[in-house]
């Protein structure tokens, strides 16, 4: 929006170049994102509180959870309004990639906000089923996989590219409409499932939103994408300012929720999160090293279907209590301990992801 405007300008007064450069806007598409959450937190945790929309804690979980009882939640609202209005003011909002991640994410969004709306608010406690859920984030999955394939321009946008090797890049047809699907609806629930702490989910998702935009600057300019030997995408570039809008909008909302949390994300952030850092990874072609970079995300789902795999076939559980950070809590570790450990655990493997840049 803003950059239109940009280029009208520059006609009268050259400075206004500036605004043509990734970088700059990135810059003020993160601090756009910031100021909103700094602005409308408070407001909106303050609103929420007043309408009693708070989380319910279950009996089952860790004592030092039923402290949390009623702490407003719904929170990811706020990011998704910070990172719309900030991806909308400073995108080239006529390329495709972008409207594709922020329509997903949004759609995304909607399904969880329906689900926290129907739990919180109308007091239904079933909310959405697992079935309908999954069936409105099979709609847009598959319709957004869809819409890529039959829009690609470039034979590599539909491509398989395999992390440390140059030359392997696997022609996929129609299976990428599956693959690309799965992307997205396994990653907005895997970061739904890691959503359980203080904190859990939204870091590991900044740090991954901000790889996966290095990985978007890169493919899109040619320079870089020879050098590193990546596929070069023309309009992947764009993808920078809704991943800074990611990162701003997410460090913002984490203000609030880092222990002891103010707010918590709810659905809502959750699955909308996970959708975008899918989309992310489909659009760019790195759908392996976001398995590597979310590692935790891939970690907290793969206890959860060990968990119920060991129950049912034998009667007994792998981890004291699943996902995998509860299992850490009764252990006896701090809250704190087990967030910032795997915060730590997600810089090393987004390092590791980053490393593929160059590894090949």
């Amino acid at each position: 929006m803003l950059l239109e405007l940009a280029e009208f300008l520059e006609a009268y007064y050259g400075g206004f170049r500036v605004f043509q450069y990734l970088t700059f806007r990135a810059i003020l598409g993160v601090l756009t994102a910031l100021l909103i959450s700094f602005v409308v937190g408070p407001v909106m945790i303050r609103w929420l509180s007043s309408y009693k929309i708070g989380q319910t804690i279950r009996s089952c979980g860790p004592e030092s959870h039923l402290s949390k009882a009623g702490t407003p939640t719904m929170g990811g609202t706020l990011i998704l309004v910070s990172i719309a209005i900030s991806t909308l003011l400073w995108a080239d909002l006529s390329n495709r990639y972008v409207w594709v991640v922020l329509l997903v994410t949004l759609g995304f969004g909607a399904i969880g906000f329906t689900d926290d709306y129907k739990k919180l608010i109308l007091r239904d406690s079933k909310g959405l089923s697992a079935r309908q859920k999954y069936l409105w984030q099979s709609l847009i999955g598959l319709a957004a996989s869809a819409y890529l394939y039959t829009t690609s321009n470039l034979p590599i946008e539909t491509q398989f590219i395999v992390p440390f090797f140059k030359s392997v890049i696997l022609n996929m047809g129609w299976s990428y409409v599956v693959l690309t699907y799965f992307v997205i609806v396994g990653t907005s629930n895997a970061v739904n499932l890691t959503d359980g702490l203080d904190g859990l989910a939204i870091m590991p998702t900044v740090l991954v939103g901000g790889a996966l935009g290095i990985f978007a600057y890169a493919s899109g300019n040619s320079n870089f994408a020879n050098y590193l030997g990546i596929p070069h995408l023309p309009r992947a570039g764009e993808l920078v300012i809704f991943c800074a809008a990611l990162v701003g909008a997410g460090l913002g909302f984490l203000w609030f929720n880092a222990y002891p949390a103010q707010v918590f994300m709810g659905d809502v952030g959750a699955l909308a999160l996970g959708a975008a850092l899918g989309v992310l990874a489909v659009l760019v072609r790195q759908e392996l090293v976001l398995v590597i970079m979310g590692g935790v995300f891939v970690m907290e789902t793969l206890s959860v279907m060990l968990q119920v795999l060991s129950f049912k076939m034998t009667g007994k559980r792998i981890f004291r209590m699943a996902p995998i950070h509860h299992h850490f809590e009764l252990k006896g570790w701090p809250e704190p301990r087990v967030i910032v450990r795997f915060w730590i655990i997600t810089v090393i493997l987004v390092l590791c992801g980053l490393a593929t840049l160059k590894l090949r």
